[in-house]
């Protein structure tokens, strides 16, 4: 059996006259992100020995100091757990409502995805300063934090899964005379259900990550430490915490991988 490849490619002069602006134009805006970014390969080169000097210092690790991170790594997954809790909670009640095809008005559908649009436009650690400021410093602050972000972000994916979902279910609802918690509840639900469980354990795994940033401006954590060890120039307990913090990466992946696997 034969494999044929077919290529598309640019039909005639006029196909060539459209594709090189575009590509002109990209070069263009990569060479100007490049300018601001000031990217530059020889000022890499120049500090590789000083990120070999930093890692130097962090060897051998302080495995002794792991003994102090337990309860700071549970502490993360415990804020990492009930953000994303809180984060659901906030956005099932605005997530139909944000969906173009169960939203009642255009205008409610646009200003809940705009609202939508706001809580994750804000970053987690901006949101934890303004709570620590609020509740005082502690995982309060970080729970808070992930909450309000994650509620954004879950609502924007639970609001997309609903717009592709089958109509035909609600229709054949519709017209048995069903009423709109009915057809959410044996219409949508159903079909909804599997993306938004793996969306909620993807959040929980990227929550995790983020927990551990958290603890930096006094959201509680491992993250906490991590800054502590640095600013006491205490490089082998900053390895430790860096080790600590790659196992509940890794150990949330694994769980969340085998959860999906699962629901599959």
């Amino acid at each position: 059996m034969s494999l044929q490849f077919v290529v598309n490619k640019p039909r005639g002069p006029l196909g060539w006259w459209i594709m090189l602006p575009i590509l002109g134009a990209a070069v263009a805006i990569l060479w100007w992100s490049a300018l601001g970014t000031r990217l530059s390969i020889a000022g890499f080169i120049d500090g590789l020995p000083w990120i070999g000097d930093f890692i130097g210092r962090m060897l051998p690790p302080n495995f002794a100091f792991m003994q102090k991170l337990v309860q700071p790594a549970i502490e993360t997954v415990q804020i990492a757990l009930w953000g994303t809790l809180l984060g659901i909670v906030l956005a099932l009640p605005v997530c139909f409502f944000a969906a173009r095809n169960l939203s009642p008005y255009a205008w409610v559908f646009h200003g809940l995805r705009q609202v939508l649009n706001v809580m994750r436009g804000i970053n987690e650690i901006i949101l934890a300063l303004i709570f620590v400021a609020a509740v005082g410093l502690g995982p309060f602050a970080g729970v808070l934090a992930i909450a309000l972000h994650g509620a954004g972000m879950l609502g924007k994916f639970f609001a997309e899964a609903i717009e592709e979902i089958d109509e035909g279910p609600l229709d054949a609802l519709r017209a048995a005379g069903a009423g709109t918690l009915q057809r959410i509840v044996f219409g949508v639900l159903p079909q909804v259900l599997p993306a938004w469980i793996g969306v909620v354990l993807y959040r929980f795994e990227t929550n995790i990550r983020v927990s551990t940033v958290l603890g930096m401006v006094g959201a509680g954590g491992i993250g906490f430490e991590l800054i502590s060890s640095m600013k006491l120039f205490a490089y082998e307990d900053t390895a430790a915490c860096v080790i600590v913090i790659l196992i509940l990466v890794l150990a949330a992946d694994l769980m969340s991988s085998k959860l999906r696997a699962m629901i599959r």
